[in-house]
């Protein structure tokens, strides 16, 4: 196959980095038995571009971007062409095709950070660093970028550190004196310090601990072993229950978890709310082999952060999760896909899989039970629309990360083109739950198609935000009274993120439940409760929601693609008080554009684009600019 390679050639330090990680992923303990879609077939190296995302992590991380002639050399590893791998490299936001810094601190603006001091700490850096994204030739020491959600909402505002030949770092809380000093330390030493600091995961769930309890007085399910075990020891995982669960689906069998997971009613808890019994059976019994398990953790919805804190705190109650969905499915091959905005999180998972594995709870034959089962972590690289399951596989696969047309779904034609499962984080936790309980006591925590526990992600104006679990049916009030109450004057709620909607202090006795919820015309989403008092700028929020889905369009489709931009171009104009012919002509747009992104996006993220900007809408929550209001922001009273 002809490259088309060009005359640049890799340094010595991007050549053996790029060689040792393709060595370690095709190496003895690897799989080699991952099939060439069809219309990519013909040359048999071609089936290891799922090693593609892996590989350019790697060269990133060793050197800090990726040159031409590390394309080039990866091209001639994986015989893939490099314009291809550029298309690829250039999808994804935490990576770099031109030289850049060798620090390079991302600065969370999004709605839960940019008005809680991540302004601040932008215009410190510019002033200490200079502009946004440093010199062209990057030779300075640290630069820094602005950033979308970094999933640390609770603790905002947050950045994250990326260092040349060095761990990740995040930060949050964080003020611009110890950003600086993070970006400019030379002692890994403090920067371990730091990230030990504040990866306390008792702080993002302030109910947990020993002695932490459910509001109506019944013990914590998802969250019961976070700050109680130590996420980096097996003993400890087994002397709290861990790999029970496990033990327990071998003794039924896979027809019968499956059985116990029906009667539990089960759902998604990534958004989509799907059965997980109805999507596990279906793969379960699909005649096409192999089958695959993959688990969503690309948690990128702005104001989300629970997964993270399951991740980070309980890190193998995943990893038995994952083992029982792969026994019940009947797949050997799992794939973690967690966001690459959390390191620790990954560090930890990473020690998980492979104290699973030595101990035999992992491999070709778990626990002694003669089923295999293995799992291989896929970081990504900074992209939303990787939330969406399509555009996971095709990410995971080593392509762009961009949605694929439904039907087929991936329970019928998914990873490689084979059946796969896919299930977030959340639901692979319940899933122990289910098993731990059985399928009908679950089902008689809350009722209809919510049941079991949920947990939600609140922030903003509360007493103490965090992470914190209810049963479905809790009320929005009593989640807010769980979490210190509302700061200040309550002026709405943001319920299920930047894809979900606006709610008002008249709903807040509104039974959190799905079916509550729509009810009320909103949704619960991926568990987001973004909480604005009287002083919060809503149509500088709106806009920055709208900023986000114009940048995280893939650009696959017209409708999203276009109609992004012209949202926030239509939102800019109104904060600015530049409307084209009249606030109300902008604000019939709006509307405008907000059906058609509904009606003919090829996948979720431009179906809800406009959501929360409708929301606002449709409850009048815009503000009107006022006299004396400074670059286009309304001022605050």
């Amino acid at each position: 196959m002809d490259l088309h390679l060009s005359k640049a050639e890799p340094t010595t330090v991007e050549r053996e980095t790029i060689d040792a990680a393709f060595g370690a992923l095709t190496g003895p303990t690897s799989r080699e038995d991952r099939p060439t879609r069809s219309h990519h077939a013909g040359h048999d190296a071609r089936a290891r571009r799922h090693l593609l995302l892996p590989v350019l992590h790697a060269v990133h991380d060793a050197v800090g971007w990726i040159s031409e002639g590390a394309l080039n050399h990866v091209a001639r590893t994986l015989s893939v062409p490099p314009a291809e791998i550029y298309g690829v490299a250039t999808f994804y936001a935490m990576f770099a095709v031109e030289p850049r810094a060798p620090r390079v601190v991302h600065v969370c603006d999004d709605v839960a950070c940019g008005p809680y001091g991540g302004e601040e700490i932008a215009t410190a850096l510019t002033d200490a660093l200079g502009p946004e994204g440093g010199s062209e030739d990057g030779g300075e020491q640290a630069c820094w970028v602005r950033s979308p959600c970094l999933g640390l909402c609770e603790r905002a505002p947050a950045v994250l550190h990326q260092r040349t030949g060095e761990p990740d770092l995040s930060q949050a809380p964080a003020r611009p004196d110890e950003v600086l000093a993070a970006a400019r330390t030379d002692d890994p030493r403090a920067a371990d310090d730091a990230d030990a600091a504040f990866a306390d995961t008792r702080v993002s769930a302030p109910q947990s601990g020993p002695r932490g309890t459910l509001p109506g007085g019944g013990p914590l399910r998802l969250l019961r072993r976070v700050g109680v075990v130590d996420p980096e020891s097996l003993d400890d995982y087994r002397a709290h229950g861990g790999y029970a669960a496990l033990r327990r689906a071998v003794d039924l069998g896979p027809t019968r978890v499956i059985t116990e997971l029906e009667d539990s009613s089960l759902t998604g808890r990534g958004g989509a709310a799907f059965p997980t019994g109805v999507k596990w059976k279906g793969v379960a019994g699909a005649p096409e082999r192999p089958h695959y398990l993959v688990c969503n953790a690309d948690e990128s919805e702005p104001g989300t952060f629970k997964d993270r804190v399951l991740m980070e705190g309980d890190p193998f109650a995943l990893i038995e999760a994952m083992t029982i969905a792969g026994y019940v499915t009947g797949a050997r091959t799992g794939y973690l896909y967690i966001r690459g905005e959390y390191p620790l999180a990954t560090r930890r998972l990473e020690n998980a899989i492979a104290a699973a594995r030595a101990r035999g709870l992992l491999g070709d034959d778990v626990m002694g039970e003669g089923f295999g089962f293995d799992i291989e972590l896929r970081r990504g690289a900074g992209a939303y629309i990787c939330g969406e399951e399509t555009a996971l596989l095709e990410s995971i696969e080593g392509f762009r990360g961009e949605p694929r047309n439904k039907p087929p779904f991936p329970s019928v034609v998914g990873l490689f083109g084979k059946p796969t499962a896919i299930n977030n984080v959340e639901t692979l936790y319940n899933v122990l739950g289910v098993l731990d309980q059985g399928g009908q006591a679950f089902a008689e925590i809350g009722g209809g198609r919510s049941t079991g526990t949920k947990l939600f992600c609140v922030s903003g104006a509360v007493g103490t935000p965090g992470v914190y679990e209810v049963e479905f049916g809790a009320t929005l009030r009593e989640l807010l009274d769980l979490a210190g109450g509302v700061r200040g004057d309550l002026r709405t709620v943001l319920l299920g993120g930047a894809a979900g909607g606006f709610v008002m202090p008249e709903d807040l006795d509104v039974a959190l439940t799905l079916e509550g919820a729509r009810d009320i015309g909103a949704t619960l989403g991926s568990g987001v409760v973004l909480v604005f008092d009287r002083h919060a700028d809503l149509t500088g929020t709106l806009r920055r929601i709208a900023a986000f889905f114009r940048d995280e369009s893939c650009g696959q489709c017209v409708p999203c693609r276009v109609g992004t931009v012209r949202q926030e171009e239509a939102l800019a104009r109104l904060e600015r008080d530049t409307p084209i012919g009249s606030r109300e002509t902008e604000i019939a747009l709006l509307d405008d554009l907000a059906r058609v992104m509904r009606d003919a996006s090829i996948c979720g993220l431009g179906q809800t684009a406009p959501a929360a900007v409708a929301s606002a809408l449709q409850l009048g929550l815009l503000d009107r600019p006022q006299n004396g209001s400074r670059n286009g922001k309304v001022p605050t009273s």
